[in-house]
């Protein structure tokens, strides 16, 4: 069997599976699937660039994946007058008195001869910047969250359409990539893991605990969308007179409908990424990076700055994970910081790369849509065979209780032991490497 039938087979698999689903549960579920596996792929694509491409070993994604939907609000919410008039502008003056401070040290240090006046020098500026920035600041974050707490007590975004959240999520996740590499990227691959987690809870803790840019934990709900709304299609005489010709229900049809719609602009974009990905990876910059990542010390000695290299592909790799994130939360509809969490999704969207097959743009692809399958579908489908196993047993047995209610954890079991079985039988993924 040739590479590409395999291939094949295995995207036919997939996608019987979630057919499968549609037709023994609902279609809303199975588009549900489709529009997180579609988000998923992007995301496995963003870290199978830094893996796969140049060997980085980026354990934050989730910290990007939250700035993308960070960006989401700042750009798709309407502003909050009432906050703006409160403090806003007086918060926005304390943040640049703060990085005017930051900057004036930096220009200190450069320009002053070396010793102990210029260590005292930039000593006093960081503090006094640091005092000033705080009298500012604070006040100007007190009077904005004290504006209907309840409801908003933040600034809001720019009121625009939500879809210019995507490539603005992704420039913020961008950003803090290059703040990061600047600094991260010299480590060794396991302090650099241990540094990319730590930077993702540090951006997760800020989102969490700074209600005037995104409510905190509060919560930021009813983003704008780029489709209709069920209601309005519910409303509308057009389309439910459609439905009575095709004889079905206008309610379930609108849902299915805007889950369709999700998918159609999230497919677009995921065909975008893998085109411009492939031609990266064919093109002289990745036959480099896939060198550097094989021998940085014979790729140096050929030239090529490797650090540099570096930086580009993890800037890249983040940029399409905040994009993703930016994504997910207009398909939520809210931005709801506590449910990233590092440790656990990360490790998912690991799995998805490492399962698809590292270096593989469509074996990323392909892991995504699969991993998120198995996510959603395995405790549903454990539960089942666990009550088929125990049906023979008395209703209220200990045993028997304490079967179903581990039903819960065979999401985590069942993703431990494809890993395992992936990497014994298949150790380069599903798809693997050409």
């Amino acid at each position: 069997m040739s590479q590409t039938t395999k291939n094949t087979l295995l995207f036919a698999l997939v996608a019987a599976l979630i057919l499968l689903t549609g037709f023994e549960r609902s279609w809303n579920v199975a588009l549900g699937i489709v529009n997180m596996g579609l988000l998923s792929a992007i995301m496995a694509l963003g870290v199978n660039m830094q893996w796969g491409y140049a060997g980085l070993f980026n354990v934050g994604v989730m910290g990007f994946v939250a700035l993308g939907g960070l960006g989401a609000v700042l750009v798709g919410m309407p502003p909050v007058p009432d906050a703006w008039a409160a403090g806003g502008w007086r918060l926005i003056g304390g943040l640049l008195m703060g990085a005017a401070a930051i900057a004036a040290a930096i220009v200190a240090w450069k320009r002053l001869p070396q010793g102990w006046t210029r260590s005292l020098a930039v000593a006093a500026i960081l503090i006094g910047g640091f005092f000033l920035y705080r009298a500012v600041f604070d006040s100007a974050v007190s009077a904005v969250e004290a504006v209907n707490p309840a409801a908003t007590g933040y600034l809001g975004g720019l009121g625009l359409p939500i879809i210019l959240a995507w490539p603005v999520g992704g420039l913020l996740a961008a950003g803090a990539a290059w703040a990061i590499g600047k600094t991260a990227l010299g480590l060794r691959s396991d302090y650099l893991a241990i540094a990319t987690l730590g930077i993702a809870e540090i951006i997760i803790a800020v989102m969490k605990n700074e209600d005037w840019m995104a409510r905190g934990v509060k919560n930021v709900i009813g983003l704008p969308r780029p489709v209709p709304y069920e209601i309005d299609l519910q409303n509308s005489a057009a389309f439910t007179a459609r439905m009575a010709d095709w004889g079905v229900d206008p309610v379930a049809a609108s849902s299915i409908t805007v889950k369709l719609a999700y998918a159609a602009l999230f497919l677009a974009v995921l065909l975008i990424l893998i085109a411009l990905a492939q031609l990266a990876l064919q093109s002289p910059w990745g036959r480099m990076m896939r060198a550097i990542r094989d021998n940085e010390v014979a790729a140096e000695a050929m030239g090529k700055d490797v650090t540099k290299r570096h930086l580009q592909v993890f800037i890249l790799g983040s940029a399409i994970c905040g994009l993703a994130g930016a994504m997910m939360t207009t398909l939520d509809g809210q931005l709801t910081p506590g449910t990233y969490q590092p440790l656990r999704f990360t490790f998912l969207i690991w799995v998805m790369v490492i399962v698809g097959g590292s270096g593989n743009n469509f074996g990323a692809v392909l892991g995504g849509f699969l991993i998120w399958y198995l996510w959603v579908e395995v405790e549903p489908r454990g539960r089942e065979l666990i009550e088929l196993m125990t049906a023979g047993m008395a209703d209220g047995s200990w045993l028997k209780v304490r079967l179903i209610e581990s039903a819960a954890h065979m999401r985590l079991f069942v993703m431990g032991l494809v890993l395992l079985l992936v990497l014994r039988f298949s150790p380069r993924g599903l798809i693997p490497e050409r």
